[in-house]
Order: structure tokens, then C-alpha cells, then sequence
């Protein structure tokens, strides 16, 4: 059978069959040694095959499967894991774009981390518009600070939308673009990932938590990855529109299937298997003034007639964003990075 990856417990995956049923699935043993070299080789979004399970005992228990084979992927999202540093952690699989929700105040998002986010998805293709959450707790010394920030992204071309999930401004343009897509929301716990999904999508009705008092963070509310249908559309026969060949794990979503995947909140976020000569590529504003560099493998720290060093002074490259830079070419120490989850 095939289906949908459409929840991680960390140990079992929740598929929807294209059937419409939902499995409990395990990982077939020897699927994990085929040079994946992740804590998850199976992530939400993958489609799968599998294969049912025989349950004994009580008829009322959860249908079971085994997963034995994964579908190329168009695309993923993935950072460094935390308990085994030399693997990777894949956040989701096969998205069309990612939300990624940041906040001014209550907490603070640090634009290194927006930075090492922005840069990961660059790399494996995944579209990011950033989600300025909380505007209306900005207070008014801060409010050139997110003009700025957001003049900073812009510019270097990542969509920006200012809301409130709590007022909900700004909300209806954001259910507009979630039309028909699948979309990964990601951020630092507390940036409100859970009350922005409530607020689209009341039916959810999803857990929050309060921002902790004593460190001015978020309190984890979402526990495991879950993909979240937000406009369901049924096929003549019931099921979910998958067809053999089509890239997509959910069939022809283009007719107005939509999914959110709502995911724990990240504190930090460690770059996996990216070379050094390769980081700048994913900065594409470094990436664009580097074809003036002199020298073709420039690493943009100390060569002399370096057109990304020179671009940062003349402030055509923004200063917080080559720091990010220089940071990333520094992962090598693997205990730079707070815990994610």
C-alpha cells in the first residue's frame, strides 16, 4: 500500500494510506542502513509504501504497518541532530513552501538563527516567507527595529508578512497563500506557531502554552511533528487523489488539498553537511557579489580584493548576515549549539 507520512513520534510514524485509512507504521530493520544518514529516515511529508500488519487481540487497537519503501523526495528541510552529532535531523519532506515564524519581542528571534534557517532551505529548495508574528505587543522603540529587519529580508528577496495571530491581522492573506499547498511552520518555541495555526484553522484546536517569565521564552507546546489537513478535498472514491507518477505525496494538490506541518519549537539550529566552500552559496546576496571576488575558491575572510568584504563595508551586504556567514564556516564545533527540542 502507499500513503502519506503524516505524523513522527520518534519511534512510530502515523501514514495515511492514499486510501484514506490511517497506520501506525514501523521502519523495516534493514531500512535504516541504506546510507540515510539521519536520526529519521522517514520524515512528515515522505510518501511511503508499506505494508499492513496483522494485530492480535483487540479489534478496537490502532490499524498497524511496516514501512519498506520511501518515495524520491523533492525537496527537505533538514539541521544538524542533537544527540548524535555527526547526523541529521529532517524536520519534513516535500514541501511546497515554509513559514517560518519569527517575533520582535517575547521572545526575541535572533537574526543568526533566521540567518542558519534561510541558508539550510536555500540549499535543499525549499521557498521560506518570513512570518513576522506579534506586531501587536511591539512596543514603539522597537518598532523601527522590525521595519528594518524587514527591509533587510526584503531586499535580499524573502517574502515578509507582518501579523497577529492573536488579533488576527493579518491572518486572512496568510489562509489565501496556504490554499492548495503544503506548508512546513517552523520557528523558536513561543513565536506562537500553535495559536497562529488556531487562529487559520479553529477546528484544530491546538495546544499553547504562556512565554516562560523568567527567561523570556517558550514554553514547548507541540511535541512531535504533525501534518495537519486544512482544506480537505475527496476524490470520487473517497480517497486522497494520489496518482502513480505524480511528484507529489498527496496526489493532485493543486485542486485544493491543503496541509500544514506544525513542528516543535527549534532553539537552535545547526547546519549538516555543508561544506565550507559551499556556505556562501546560500546567502544570495553573497552569492552575488562573489562573482566579483578575485579568486574563484575565495572563502570571503581574508583575500585581498574580496568583493563580498568589500560589499559589507560599503554596506551593500548587511553586516548581521556575514557574521551568520562566518559562523556557518565554523561548525565544525559541534558544541556551539543549544539543544533543539
Amino acid at each position: 500500500m502507499h500513503g502519506l507520512v503524516i505524523r513522527n513520534t520518534g519511534y512510530s510514524y502515523t501514514v495515511k494510506s492514499d486510501a484514506g485509512e490511517v497506520f501506525e507504521c514501523k521502519v523495516k530493520g534493514n531500512f535504516r542502513i541504506r546510507g540515510i544518514r539521519t536520526t529519521n529516515p522517514v520524515a512528515i511529508g515522505d510518501g511511503v509504501t508499506f505494508t499492513p500488519q496483522e494485530v492480535e487481540g483487540d479489534i478496537e487497537q490502532a490499524k498497524q504497518g511496516l514501512i519498506t519503501e520511501l518515495d524520491d523526495r523533492k525537496n527537505y528541510i533538514i539541521r544538524k541532530s542533537t544527540n548524535l552529532s555527526k547526523q541529521s535531523h529532517i524536520i519534513a519532506a516535500n514541501v511546497d513552501m515554509c513559514f517560518l515564524i519569527v517575533t520582535i519581542q517575547q521572545p526575541e528571534t535572533p537574526l543568526q538563527f533566521i540567518d542558519r534557517f534561510l541558508a539550510s532551505a536555500e540549499a535543499y529548495s525549499v521557498p521560506v516567507t518570513l512570518i513576522f508574528n506579534k506586531i501587536d505587543l511591539i512596543d514603539e522603540e522597537w518598532k523601527d527595529y522590525l521595519d528594518g529587519v524587514i527591509n533587510l529580508y526584503e531586499t535580499i528577496g524573502y517574502p515578509c508578512r507582518r501579523i497577529s495571530a492573536k488579533t488576527g491581522e493579518g491572518v486572512e492573506a496568510l489562509r489565501a497563500e496556504l490554499q492548495g499547498k503544503i506548508t512546513l511552520l517552523s520557528g523558536n518555541s513561543g513565536v506562537g506557531k500553535s495559536t497562529l495555526i488556531n487562529t487559520l484553522f479553529p477546528h484544530l484546536n491546538l495546544r499553547t502554552n504562556d512565554i516562560s517569565d523568567a527567561y523570556n521564552t517558550g514554553k514547548h507546546t507541540t511535541t512531535f511533528s504533525e501534518m495537519y489537513e486544512t482544506s480537505p478535498l475527496q476524490s470520487p472514491k473517497g480517497g486522497m487523489n494520489h496518482s502513480a507518477g505524480n511528484s507529489s505525496p498527496l496526489g493532485e494538490v493543486g485542486r485544493g488539498l491543503g496541509y500544514i506541518i506544525d513542528t516543535p519549537g527549534i532553539k537552535g539550529f545547526g547546519t549538516f553537511d555543508m561544506k565550507k566552500e559551499e556556505v556562501g552559496h546560500y546567502f544570495k546576496e553573497i552569492f552575488r557579489f562573489s562573482a566579483d571576488c578575485r579568486f574563484n575558491n575565495c572563502t570571503h575572510t581574508h583575500e585581498p580584493h574580496c568583493a563580498v568584504r568589500e560589499a559589507v563595508e560599503r554596506h551593500d551586504i548587511a553586516e548581521s548576515r556575514y557574521n551568520s556567514y562566518l559562523s556557518m564556516l565554523e561548525d565544525e564545533n559541534e558544541a556551539r549549539y543549544r539543544p533543539a527540542y
